[in-house]
């Protein structure tokens, strides 16, 4: 800070009084603390330092005479030795958080209201369910096991063992609260915290119960039936209000979030409602064309296959897809065939495939087996 002006740092005149310099350190340390400027945090720690530095001297009687005196930073020397607990106390770090310097600043300067925890809702709690495509499909009641919290049935739910009670927390005297003061260059600050013995119920337990450990809850296990809707897929959520951890200080207790799995199944891949099915047909069906039965999730189904069909053709079945999630229409089932070739022919068969291949103009030289053709070769001459 050599050759800065400790006033014009704060903003201040020469001849402000202690509240103006205050005033006008508060103001400024809010609006620089580099918790409050996450985009450049650099440059306002920078600034901050700056600042702080400036308050330490100026709100100090005895410092502020000396600078006056010498006029700059660097003939003075303010500015050795200096930290920020100088200024806001023990405890604070370089900077001090955000709110511990919001705390420090205020809290010995207005009057504040605090009131014990908040009620707070309890944790929501998961079960991984995992079901069948066919479940998936057409909706399914699966009946589940999920650990649910009561009342400990041998405390009563008062958390304290059988025959004894609560008693008023000695540290916070039933308040829930206890104050810590402290003095600073700002003066005296005080802060009211929630007491750490009785954690803000104002009472506490001297003979917890041992079953539920004081907590005044047991865990036990509770079987409900969970309605599966059809259409469904991985990552589907079911909530149910209430099943989840007990809420604290009177809070309600969270939720239970039941996540769908759908199994791999062994002969479909599923897309949205679609299913897809790879399928194979013989030569000859897909030659000649006929009729092939494929699977469907509600049983078997017969598939008409036009002559000359080609390998890696689609059929689509309309309608025997699983149902769309909240809609009675399905999806489709989409059949792809392969046309199947046999590994091993005998002889007749054999010709019977060179006989096909010369009624479709194929160079017989150039196809098969050539000690086979010469063999059969009469046979084809003679016709």
């Amino acid at each position: 800070m050599a050759n800065k002006d400790y006033y014009q740092v704060l903003g201040v005149k020469k001849e402000a009084s202690q509240d103006e310099i205050k005033k006008a350190f508060r103001k400024l340390a809010l609006k620089y603390h580099p918790d409050a400027n996450p985009d450049k945090k650099e440059e306002a720690e920078k600034k901050f330092k700056e600042i702080g530095e400036a308050y330490a001297v100026l709100s100090d009687p005895e410092k502020r005479a000396r600078y006056d005196q010498y006029g700059t930073a660097d003939t003075a020397d303010f500015g050795a030795g200096f930290d920020f607990r100088d200024i806001f106390g023990e405890g604070m770090g370089d900077f001090g958080s955000f709110s511990d310097i919001f705390e420090s600043m205020f809290s010995g300067s207005t009057r504040r209201t605090y009131r014990r925890d908040r009620a707070r809702k309890g944790d929501d709690l998961r079960y991984n369910l995992e079901i069948t495509l066919e479940e998936a499909a057409f909706g399914a009641e699966k009946r589940i096991e999920v650990p649910v919290w009561e009342d400990c049935s041998a405390c009563k739910g008062t958390g304290a063992e059988s025959g004894t009670g609560k008693r008023t927390c000695p540290d916070c005297k039933g308040t829930g609260q206890i104050r810590i003061t402290q003095n600073t260059f700002l003066g005296q600050t005080i802060s009211i915290q929630t007491c750490p013995r009785c954690k803000g119920e104002g009472q506490i337990i001297e003979n917890p119960c041992k079953v539920c450990q004081g907590t005044g809850k047991a865990k036990r296990r509770k079987s409900i039936n969970v309605k599966v809707l059809a259409g469904v897929d991985s990552g589907h959520r079911l909530r149910l209000a209430g099943l989840g951890e007990p809420g604290e200080n009177g809070g309600p207790a969270g939720d239970l979030f039941i996540v769908i799995y759908v199994k791999r199944h062994p002969i479909f891949k599923r897309s949205g409602a679609d299913l897809y099915y790879d399928h194979k047909i013989s030569l000859p069906t897909a030659i000649l064309g006929g009729e092939t039965t494929v699977p469907t999730l509600e049983g078997k189904a017969k598939m008409k296959i036009p002559a000359g069909t080609q390998s890696e053709t689609v059929f689509r079945l309309r309608g025997k897809g699983t149902y769309i999630l909240g809609s009675k229409n399905r999806g489709d089932e989409h059949v792809k065939v392969t046309v199947e070739i046999p590994k091993r022919l005998n002889t007749q068969a054999k010709k019977l495939v060179y006989e096909l291949a010369q009624e479709m103009g194929e160079d017989l030289e150039k196809i098969g087996e050539k000690n086979f053709f010469e063999k059969v070769k009469n046979s084809f001459t003679k016709k």
